[in-house]
C-alpha cells in the first residue's frame, strides 16, 4: 500500500445496475497508490489503456462520482465487459493478482428460452452473469443449448427471476442427467486424448476452459485410474 504506482484488482461484477444502458460495474479494490479521475492505467490483461473517466463509490444505494481513491477504497467502474473478475488495473507494471477462486458448482440444470426464437438473447444474458460470477454457464459438446450450475438450489429461481426482469426473456429450467463440473488439466497431447474418449461429457465454460460434466463420484474416481495425466480440479484460479 506504501508504492507510489496505482495498481488494483477485479474482485466482483455487477450487471445491469443501470438497466437502460446495459453496463456492468467492475469492483475495483484499490493496492497501491493515489488514483485521481481521468487517470489512464493500464488494462494488464488485453494490455490496452483504460481511461477511468466516471469510476463511483458507493456508500448503500447512494452512488457518487470518486475523484481520488487511494490503497484500500473500492471503486466501481462502469463498463460494458471489457473488465472481468481477476483483471487487474495498473499504471504499467504487468501485475498478476492471485488466490481469486472459481468454484465447481454442485447444482446443474439445463436452460431454455421460453420463446426459442430469443435463443441468441438468452446466451447473450448467461454470458453476462457468468461473468459477474452469479452463476456457471457451461456450453456442452455435445447438443444445444446450455447447461447452467449454481450452488444454491434456489439460486435457479433467482437467475429465472433476474433474466425475466432484465431481459424481458421468461425461461425455463430442465433437469440435467448431470450433477456436478470439473475443470480439466494437463499437458495438451493428454487431455486431447481425454476430449476425444469422452465427448458426452465435455463442455466449455465461458472463458473457453474445458470441463468435465459428472454424473456421480465414479465418473471422477475413473478419470483419476485411466487417465493419470489429466488432472480434475473444483475450483479454478480467476487469474488471467
Amino acid at each position: 500500500p506504501e508504492e507510489k504506482k496505482v495498481s488494483g484488482f477485479v474482485f466482483k461484477v455487477q450487471a445491469n445496475m443501470d438497466p437502460k444502458h446495459r453496463d456492468r460495474v467492475a469492483f475495483v479494490r484499490m493496492a497501491s497508490g493515489h488514483f485521481k479521475r481521468g487517470m489512464k492505467l493500464t488494462h494488464v490483461r488485453s494490455k490496452k489503456q483504460m481511461a477511468i473517466t466516471n469510476p463511483v463509490m458507493f456508500l448503500a444505494s447512494d452512488r457518487e462520482l470518486a475523484e481520488e481513491a487511494w490503497a484500500g477504497d473500492i471503486m466501481g467502474i462502469p463498463n460494458h465487459g471489457q473488465l472481468r473478475i481477476g483483471d487487474t488495473l495498473t499504471e504499467g507494471e504487468a501485475l498478476r493478482v492471485s488466490g481469486i477462486p472459481s468454484f465447481a458448482p454442485e447444482l446443474l440444470q439445463g436452460v431454455r428460452a421460453g420463446d426459442p426464437l430469443k435463443s441468441k438473447h438468452l446466451e447473450k444474458a448467461l454470458m453476462q452473469f457468468a461473468e459477474e460470477g452469479a452463476a456457471k454457464v457451461f456450453k456442452p459438446a455435445f447438443g444445444s443449448g446450455f447447461i447452467v450450475g449454481v450452488v444454491g438450489a434456489l439460486q435457479f429461481e433467482v437467475l429465472a427471476s433476474r433474466i425475466e426482469l432484465e431481459y424481458g426473456l421468461p425461461v425455463r429450467f430442465e433437469p440435467s442427467q448431470f450433477t456436478s463440473a470439473r475443470w480439466v488439466s494437463g499437458e495438451k497431447p493428454a487431455v486431447e486424448k481425454f476430449e476425444d474418449a469422452n465427448k458426452q461429457h465435455i463442455a466449455h465454460d465461458h472463458d473457453g476452459d474445458i470441463v468435465y460434466l459428472t454424473r456421480l463420484q465414479w465418473d471422477i474416481d475413473r478419470v483419476a485410474r485411466d487417465y493419470p495425466d489429466v488432472a480434475l480440479t473444483a475450483t479454478k484460479e480467476m487469474m488471467v
